[in-house]
């Protein structure tokens, strides 16, 4: 599933193409209704009909497009994509959205596993109180994250994927964290030093950022604007490294094992339990 920077560079892709926009009408190319979470397609086109775009962000995993009044909201999962044209008739069947613009042209909802959806908010009253801490906010430092592990007795891998917690982390993000920080992941929360709190809550938001210099990380299906990919793998220092000597240590092999069912990578040398 992509990730913040993965997230950050398909907002980026399609933030000019909608900006100061207008809506002319949204279409369900591929019929498969499921797409649209929170309005079926008429009522959809009726809150967002020529209402000017303002902005287009991200929160958490969430791409939100800003109208005039009200906001669209979309959640890629694992291979949501948005492109600006429909290459052949092997890929149509794959479009569950278009956005008709009215500069005449379309943006394209492309979703191979269908697990991607389309919301309509009002307001952010809902996410902001889903989603937690934006690690690259000002918010994000030393005293939160000690105050948030010193309350939870969780393994520190599976607090770090909770997004009521920190919005936007993930998989790939989360063991290049604990590897560049030195903490085992199985390491329960409230028994996590301070000095490695500190490591943490510098190395989190410094991997994000280069991440989002190299459009994200593309390892399978991850791809941005008419099939771009992410270059960060090549800057990955633990994941998917399973057997592959830690480029710290230079003794151990990274190791993987599940934590919350989720493959995990660390050097059992450098993040001793």
């Amino acid at each position: 599933m992509p990730e913040l920077p993965e997230v950050q560079a398909v907002v980026d892709s399609i933030k000019p193409l909608f900006l100061s926009r207008k809506i002319i009408e949204i279409k369900n190319p591929n019929s498969y209704k499921s797409v649209f979470a929170t309005h079926s397609l008429e009522k959809l086109n009726g809150l967002v009909l020529n209402k000017r775009i303002k902005n287009v962000f991200r929160k958490g995993k969430y791409i939100l497009i800003e109208l005039e009044s009200g906001y669209l909201a979309v959640h890629l999962r694992m291979t949501g994509n948005f492109k600006t044209s429909s290459d052949n008739e092997s890929d149509a069947k794959h479009i569950s959205v278009e956005f008709i613009l009215d500069n005449k042209k379309s943006v394209y909802y492309k979703d191979y596993r269908k697990f991607g959806r389309i919301y309509y908010f009002n307001d952010l009253n809902y996410l902001e109180n889903k989603l937690g801490c934006e690690p690259l906010s000002k918010d994000f430092d030393y005293q939160f994250l000690k105050h948030g592990l010193s309350k939870s007795k969780s393994m520190i891998k599976s607090k770090l994927l909770d997004q009521s917690f920190i919005a936007g982390l993930g998989n790939i993000y989360v063991d290049e964290s604990l590897w560049l920080a030195k903490i085992h992941p199985e390491k329960k929360s409230d028994t996590i030093s301070g000095i490695k709190i500190r490591r943490l809550s510098d190395a989190i938001p410094m991997i994000l950022k280069k991440a989002i210099e190299h459009n994200g990380t593309t390892i399978i299906n991850f791809s941005f604007g008419n099939d771009s990919i992410g270059s960060y793998k090549e800057k990955l220092n633990v994941f998917g490294k399973t057997g592959e000597v830690c480029i710290r240590c230079k003794k151990s092999k990274i190791v993987k094992i599940f934590v919350s069912q989720r493959g995990t990578h660390f050097c059992s040398r450098c993040q001793k339990k």
